[in-house]
C-alpha cells in the first residue's frame, strides 16, 4: 500500500488497528466534567475547567466508537478540562487554572532539582548540564509545524501545536515535549497578539509566557545596544587619538608600570597574524593594526533594537549632541527579535558555542574592507556575560499539564523563524525513544519550515520524522479570491458562509506547501484547524485535495474548542507519519554553492521565474563572497503573506521575478539574509492595536485582554 496516502484514519496493522480503537473508546468515554487529581508534594485535589464567556460555538467531536476499555490511569500532572461552549476568551481560559508547580512538571519529565533554576512557581530554566547527562539517551520522534500562506489573524499554528502536544501526552499516553519559541512584545502589543495558542490549546501561564517571561528578550535586547554603543564610541575615539594615544588606552600600564593585553584581545592579535602576548613588543606598525580598526561608518549593518513595534525608529540620525563634535550618521532600529543575537541564541549548541558565535559577529567593514567583528572590538566575552542565563530553555506547562520549553523567538519573515536547537536536543532526549518533541516553525512553510530544514537541522545535525502543514477554511477562502483579510475588521460574509467553490480555488496554495515541505523528504500530514462556521463540504474538499497533493494524511482539528481531546486524530496521525518515516533528509541547495545560486534555488521554491538584483545587493554579494563567507545557508527576509514579494499575490503564484534590494550577512549566527522587496526590520503599530484590549484587574492583580 502506498503510505503517503492512507485509506482511513486508523494505522495498517490489524493490532494497531485495535488498539487505536481502544485509544479512542477510552478517550470518548471519559466523563467531560471529571478533573483528574494532579499530584503535587503535600497533597492530592481535583481540578477542573469551566468558563462561559459569549465566543463562537465549539464544533462536535466525531461520535465514540463503541468499543469498551478502562481508562489508563493519568500521569500525576495531566488535567482533564471541562470544556465550555462557547469558548471563552483565551486569557479567561488561562486565569481560570491554576497551573502545577513547575517542579511537578519536571519532576514527571525526568529532571532532578540540580537540573533546572525555579523562576518563581511556574517556570523553570533548565540547565544545559542535563545535555552530558542524556548524551546517551536515543532520541524521541521530531515533529516541526509549519503552515500554509497565513491571513494577517493567523490560522492556529501555534495552537495547533499545544493542541497536537496535548494530545500525544493526555490522550495517548506519550511522553510528549512542546518547543516553543518566546512571543515578542512587538505582536503581542501590535496586530496578531501572544503566541501561547488559544482556547483550550494554551501554554500557561498565558500572561507571563506572552510578557517579560525569564527576561532572555531583554538580555539581547541589553547586548545588542551594548554592542552598538561600542561600535559608535571606538570610531568617535579613533575620530581624535593618535595610534599611540589609542594603544596606551587600550593597554594601560598597571600601579606596577606593567601592560598586559586582556584575553579578548588576544583574539583580535591571533586575527592579525601577531604572535606576541607582551604590549611592548609590539612594533609601531603592529600597533596600529592592532588599535586602529578603522570602521567605515557606511559600511556599518549593526543596528539598535527594541522589543516594541515603532515605526518612527526604522531611520534616525545619531550624534547631534554637542560632545558629539559633528560625527553624525544615519541609522535605524529593529524590533529585538531580529537581532543577530536572537538567531545566535536559536541555534548555538553550548555555552562555548555561543561565546564565539556572538565574538565573530561582523557589524560591518575597516575602510580596507575587512571584516569588522565584535571580539576586535573587544567586546564579546561582555556579551556573551549578558546573554549567560538566557542560554537555558525556560519550562512550562500547557492547560492540560504536558510540559513545554520556550527558547528564542526569532521571526520568520525577517529572521529564521524557529525556537533553538538547545531546547530540541535536550527535548528529545528527554522524551527518549517512543516519545515526541514538537517545534513550530514561524508563518508559512515557504518560510518558517524552509528555514527549519536548510538553517536549522543543518546545524542540529537532527531530522524531522514528520512535518505537520496548518490550513484553515478561512485562510483558503482567501487565496482563492475571497477578500481581503484585514485585522481588527469584521471578517466578509464569504469567511463565515458556506463556498465550496473558493476553498476549491484556494487549495492551490496548500498544494504548493505540501509538495514543497514534501520535497525535503518527510511525511507530510496536514492538520485543518476547524472553525465553527466551516461546513463538512468544506472540509471534504480540503481532505481531498491534500491527499491528492501528496500528503501522509489530512486531519480535522478541534483541538481549540476541546483541547487535546479535539487533536486525538492528528496525534495518531502524527504518530503513523513518524513510524513509517524511511528517507533520509534532503535540502534544498548544497553548501557549496555561490550565493546566489543559493537565493536562485529559493525563488525557484517559492515560484519564481527568476531573480533581480539591485546594485547594493550586487556589491555586497560580492564583498560577502570575497571575504570568504558564500558557503553559509541562505535566510531569506521576505514578507508571509505570499510565496512571491507582493503580499497581495495569493494562491500560488509563479513566472514572478523576485527582486533582491539588499543583502546582509549574520556571520555569528552562520547564514546570509538577502531583504527581497520592501521587507522592513521594524514592524509599525496599526491603528487600533491590541494593546487597547490589555489592562490589570487591580482588585485581583491578574492580566486582562490579552490574546
Amino acid at each position: 500500500m502506498d503510505v503517503s496516502v492512507p485509506p482511513t484514519n486508523y494505522p495498517k496493522s490489524l493490532s494497531s488497528i485495535i488498539k487505536c480503537h481502544r485509544r479512542r473508546a477510552a478517550i470518548n468515554n471519559c466523563h467531560p466534567v471529571v478533573s483528574h487529581p494532579p499530584l503535587s508534594h503535600s497533597n492530592h485535589h481535583h481540578r477542573s475547567l469551566r468558563v462561559r464567556s459569549s465566543a463562537a460555538v465549539a464544533p462536535p467531536l466525531p461520535p465514540p466508537l463503541v468499543v469498551p476499555m478502562t481508562t489508563p490511569k493519568p500521569s500525576p500532572t495531566i488535567r482533564r478540562l471541562d470544556v465550555a461552549s462557547p469558548v471563552p476568551a483565551d486569557i479567561d481560559i488561562a486565569n481560570a487554572v491554576e497551573p502545577l508547580p513547575i517542579a511537578d512538571i519536571a519532576a514527571e519529565l525526568g529532571l532532578r532539582p540540580e537540573h533546572f533554576d525555579l523562576y518563581g512557581k511556574y517556570k523553570a530554566k533548565v540547565l544545559l548540564s542535563v545535555l552530558d547527562e542524556l548524551k546517551g539517551q536515543q532520541d524521541g520522534y521530531y515533529v516541526v509545524v509549519g503552515g500554509i500562506t497565513p491571513t494577517p489573524l493567523g490560522e492556529g499554528k501555534s495552537t495547533t501545536t499545544v493542541g497536537l502536544c496535548q494530545a500525544l501526552g493526555a490522550f495517548l499516553d506519550k511522553k510528549v515535549v512542546t518547543c516553543l519559541r518566546q512571543p515578542s512584545q512587538g505582536p503581542t502589543f501590535g496586530i496578531k497578539g501572544g503566541a501561547a495558542g488559544g482556547g483550550y490549546s494554551q501554554v500557561i501561564p498565558m500572561d507571563e509566557f506572552n510578557l517579560h517571561l525569564t527576561g532572555d528578550i531583554h538580555a539581547i535586547t541589553a547586548a545588542n545596544n551594548l554592542l552598538a554603543a561600542a561600535i559608535d564610541t571606538r570610531i568617535f575615539h579613533e575620530a581624535s587619538q593618535s595610534d599611540k594615544a589609542l594603544f596606551n588606552r587600550l593597554c594601560p600600564p598597571n600601579k606596577e608600570g606593567k601592560r598586559r593585553f586582556a584575553d579578548v584581545m588576544l583574539r583580535r592579535l591571533i586575527k592579525l597574524g601577531i604572535s606576541k602576548t607582551d604590549p611592548n613588543e609590539l612594533t609601531p606598525d603592529e600597533v596600529r593594526r592592532f588599535a586602529r580598526l578603522d570602521i567605515d561608518p557606511e559600511s556599518i549593518t549593526w543596528r539598535r533594537v527594541m522589543d516594541v513595534n515603532d515605526r518612527f525608529l526604522r531611520k534616525i540620525t545619531i550624534g547631534q549632541g554637542p560632545d558629539e563634535k559633528g560625527m553624525v550618521r544615519e541609522t535605524g532600529f529593529d524590533i529585538a527579535v531580529a537581532s543577530e543575537i536572537m538567531a545566535v541564541l536559536a541555534l548555538t549548541t553550548s555555552l562555548a558555542d555561543m561565546r564565539e558565535r556572538l565574538g565573530r559577529m561582523v557589524i560591518g567593514n575597516s575602510k580596507a574592507g575587512e571584516p569588522i567583528t565584535a571580539d576586535d572590538l573587544g567586546v564579546g566575552g561582555a556579551l556573551t556575560v549578558l546573554m549567560k542565563d538566557a542560554i537555558h530553555p525556560t519550562l512550562m506547562q500547557t492547560l492540560e499539564g504536558t510540559p513545554v520549553l520556550v527558547h528564542a523567538g526569532p521571526f520568520a519573515n525577517i529572521a529564521h523563524g524557529n525556537s533553538s536547537i538547545i531546547a530540541d536536543k535536550i527535548a528529545l532526549k528527554l522524551v527518549g525513544k517512543g516519545g515526541y518533541v514538537v517545534t513550530e516553525a514561524g508563518f508559512g512553510s515557504d518560510i518558517g519550515t524552509e528555514k527549519f530544514m536548510d538553517i536549522k537541522c543543518r546545524y542540529s545535525g537532527l531530522m524531522p520524522q514528520c512535518a505537520i502543514i496548518v490550513a484553515t477554511i478561512r485562510a483558503l477562502k482567501m487565496h482563492g479570491g475571497g477578500p481581503d483579510v484585514v485585522a481588527g475588521k469584521p471578517l466578509d460574509h464569504a469567511y463565515v458562509s458556506e463556498n465550496v467553490a473558493l476553498v476549491e480555488a484556494g487549495c492551490v496554495n496548500l498544494a504548493k506547501h505540501i509538495a514543497n515541505t514534501k520535497s525535503y523528504g518527510v511525511n507530510v500530514v496536514v492538520a485543518i484547524n476547524k472553525f465553527a462556521s466551516d461546513t463538512e463540504a468544506e472540509m471534504d474538499v480540503v481532505r481531498n485535495a491534500s491527499l491528492a497533493a501528496g500528503a501522509f494524511d489530512a486531519v480535522v482539528c478541534t483541538h481549540h474548542a476541546h483541547g487535546g481531546k479535539g487533536a486525538v486524530d492528528l496525534g495518531l496521525a502524527v504518530q503513523r507519519a513518524c513510524e513509517s518515516q524511511v528517507d533520509p533528509l534532503k535540502f534544498l541547495y548544497p553548501l557549496e554553492s555561490g550565493i546566489k545560486e543559493k537565493i536562485e534555488s529559493i525563488a525557484k521554491f517559492y515560484g519564481a521565474s527568476g531573480v533581480e538584483y539591485s546594485e547594493q545587493a550586487e556589491k555586497q554579494i560580492e564583498m560577502y563572497t570575497k571575504q570568504g563567507f558564500s558557503n553559509l545557508p541562505i535566510c531569506m527576509a521576505k514578507t508571509q503573506y505570499s510565496f512571491s514579494h507582493v503580499p497581495s499575490m495569493k494562491g500560488a503564484p509563479s513566472g514572478f521575478v523576485l527582486p533582491i534590494r539588499d543583502v546582509r550577512a549574520s556571520i555569528g549566527a552562520g547564514f546570509i539574509y538577502p531583504l527581497v522587496g520592501t521587507m522592513s526590520t521594524m514592524p509599525g503599530l496599526p491603528t487600533r492595536p491590541c494593546f487597547y484590549e490589555i489592562d490589570v484587574d487591580t482588585a485581583t492583580g491578574k492580566v486582562m485582554g490579552l490574546s
